[in-house]
């Protein structure tokens, strides 16, 4: 079996168990993608996960967005609070098994409160098409690891693993010898960014000298590392009594709250300290709240796809994974072969 074709079993086991039971970031190893020019593209190359354990090159984030009706003794301006949804770690989340019976009798409610999936993945920028303030094109501050985190959305999500499921791909898309760049095409549906023309390149290519480099130098990090802490069985009750406050259309009380999970951009009270065991959280959000979009399918569900009726095998052999040090040999012995 092919390293591909032991993908899409797995991309189909983790769909079957599931149907059983980060964008505003000041992270600059954060490819902010959705700066990309209107009408332009960046060209990307995810690599493996760094835990030789892990089944994906991905990791999935949920989080539930809480709204409130301002701050208490502060402001009437509606904020937003991000808290972690357990079922990031693979456990049941206790807010997603409160808002399960509103899905039939408050859908408006249920998809206000239903958790929002990310996945996180890391790789190369090969082709930067981001637009500066002034017009330019190319990032500002690159950090000096290049192994990028790239926070991915449903809508590029679904282009991803569907292209997995290609029968036209013959090999793993990280492979560091016939991998495929993935293009990110930024266009725009009314005043909404759209995605839907981004797509897998359909010519393989190797990495350059410079990445086999530059895996060798920083090594490739467990995609879990860029998940947050687990909420600690404190957070978790603070997070319960959040999400009653916030259903019951009260005003965010900072001095309760503000040393576990407050809306970006309010300080934290001077007279707030943290219990034992927890820390302050403080995620950028807008005041806008999104709900659980019409595609998404509740009860961790969401990013289903249909599988295609027939899945072409690849017909490459199963072979060992190339390492960098494999890749670095194969460049050098081509320059000096004068290639």
């Amino acid at each position: 079996m092919s390293k591909l074709t032991e993908l899409r079993q797995k991309l189909k086991e983790a769909q079957e168990k599931s149907e059983n039971k980060f964008s505003n970031s000041t992270d600059k190893s954060n490819y902010a993608f959705w700066n990309i020019k209107d009408g332009d593209f960046s060209t990307v190359r995810f690599l493996p996960d760094g835990d030789d354990q892990s089944e994906f090159f991905w990791v999935d984030k949920m989080e539930i967005r809480l709204p409130f009706a301002g701050v208490r003794g502060k402001s009437t301006k509606p904020v937003t609070v991000k808290v972690p949804c357990l079922q990031t770690y693979g456990e049941v989340c206790p807010v997603m098994e409160e808002i399960k019976p509103l899905w039939k009798t408050d859908e408006e409610t249920a998809r206000l409160y239903y958790r929002k999936k990310s996945s996180i993945f890391h790789g190369f920028v090969r082709k930067d098409a981001i637009v500066r303030k002034d017009g330019t094109l190319g990032e500002e501050n690159i950090p000096e690891n290049p192994i990028r985190k790239f926070v991915i959305g449903s809508q590029l999500f679904k282009l991803i693993h569907a292209g997995l499921l290609d029968p036209e791909m013959e090999d793993i898309p990280t492979d560091y010898m016939q991998g495929s760049d993935f293009n990110i095409y930024k266009t725009k549906k009314g005043e909404w960014a759209d995605y839907a023309t981004s797509r897998w390149s359909k010519k393989p290519s190797a990495l350059t000298e410079a990445e086999a480099e530059a895996i060798e130098k920083f090594t490739l990090p467990k995609l879990s590392s860029y998940l947050p802490k687990k909420p600690s069985a404190e957070e978790m009750a603070v997070i319960m009594e959040l999400f009653a406050d916030s259903m019951s259309g009260n005003a965010y009380d900072l001095e309760k709250y503000g040393a576990f999970y407050r809306p970006y951009g309010i300080e934290e009270d001077a007279n707030a300290t943290p219990s034992t065991g927890a820390g302050t959280h403080t995620v950028k959000t807008t005041v806008a709240v999104e709900t659980a979009k019409d595609d998404e399918v509740p009860f961790e569900a969401d990013n289903k796809i249909a599988q295609p009726t027939a899945v072409k095998e690849a017909t490459t052999e199963t072979k060992a994974k190339p390492n960098v040090q494999d890749l670095l040999a194969a460049i050098k012995a081509k320059k000096a072969a004068g290639n």
